[in-house]
């Protein structure tokens, strides 16, 4: 299995989708997993989220920053960002959102979480792509998984994004 995103019918190998499939993709989600998770938990999912450009490259540069400030070799091909699959609470539990303050209207809706990740050659030699969010270590105390298995100190601030607008609530005007 490839691990690399790369597009075997594109030689530049930018992963670049033809509009056709990407408006399949889109259909086949709202038709399956959407029409399921609505039809479940009786609830109008969010279908998209969007972000803006400088937020991007804004989030972008910290894991630059962040990166180098550990090992100022690190290269960019071995930094990238990996995107979970993430839900907000119900209402009810709406009080952990506290410290990460978005519309209430959330609530329930699924979400995107991106992580960033660094890149380390496994015992076997394969590539792997470690989260650089914090987990706790043996000894109790919170370390990056990436820097704890490259033996480095953590990165000195949190490094996850969010906050991103979904839709819906938000309108649906200017989507496939």
């Amino acid at each position: 299995m490839k691990t690399e995103s790369t597009n075997e019918h594109d030689p530049s190998g930018s992963g670049v989708m033809s509009n056709d499939l990407i408006k399949a993709l889109i259909d086949n989600y709202r038709q399956n997993q959407m029409t399921a998770i609505n039809e479940k938990m009786g609830i109008t999912d969010a279908q998209c989220i969007w972000f803006d450009l400088p937020k991007l490259k804004n989030f972008i540069n910290q894991i630059e920053q962040e990166a180098s400030k550990i090992n100022p070799e690190y290269t960019q091909e071995e930094l990238g960002i990996r995107f979970y699959y993430a839900a907000y609470p119900k209402i009810e539990n709406w009080d952990i959102m506290e410290s990460h303050p978005v519309p209430q209207e959330y609530s329930e809706r699924h979400t995107l979480v991106m992580i960033p990740t660094m890149k380390k050659e496994g015992e076997e030699g394969e590539v792997i792509n470690y989260d650089f969010h914090a987990l706790p270590n043996f000894k109790g105390k919170t370390i990056s998984t990436a820097l704890y298995a490259r033996g480095k100190n953590p990165p000195s601030k949190d490094m996850g994004e969010n906050q991103g607008t979904l839709s819906p609530p938000a309108s649906s005007l200017g989507m496939l």
